[in-house]
């Protein structure tokens, strides 16, 4: 997984997840991951290098296009296949962006994340004293109204 290289949703998945992006690929290789966190850290690694792709492209056609260059030097077929090359990785580079805000978008938010829902139960320490305990089955009748 591309750990070192960084994302353009690094920032959402440390806010959702609530643990630097280190922490997180630990947490994934722990035995109890959450299938979540490994599906949002894979497509982030996905993504990462996508972006990197885009990005080694577009340095090189901007390094083709400077204008200190020789003229002669460009190559409209270079160029073309540069179109494609950049075409294919930001398709791919979209795809892995919406697949990985649709599962952001489905994460509960943090506060409820991880953490299971704990309810008190009280226990008395003591028992009660004999005189207060009611008695089983008896039924107390209600006095009667004098008119």
């Amino acid at each position: 997984m591309s750990r070192s290289k960084a994302s353009t949703l690094d920032a959402d998945l440390q806010d959702i997840f609530g643990e630097p992006l280190a922490q997180l690929y630990e947490r994934a290789a722990g035995p109890d991951a959450s299938p979540a966190l490994a599906r949002a850290l894979e497509l982030r690694s996905f993504l990462a290098l996508t972006e990197e792709q885009v990005a080694r492209v577009r340095d090189r056609v901007r390094a083709d296009m400077n204008p200190d260059r020789d003229l002669g030097e460009l190559s409209a077929d270079k160029l073309r296949f540069d179109a494609q090359w950049l075409e294919a990785a930001l398709e791919a580079r979209d795809g892995y962006r919406a697949a990985l805000d649709g599962l952001l978008c489905t994460m509960p938010p943090p506060v409820q994340q991880g953490r299971p829902l704990r309810t008190a139960q009280f226990r008395a320490a003591t028992s009660l004293p004999p005189s207060a305990t009611p008695a089983p089955g008896r039924a107390r009748a209600a006095p009667a109204r004098r008119p």
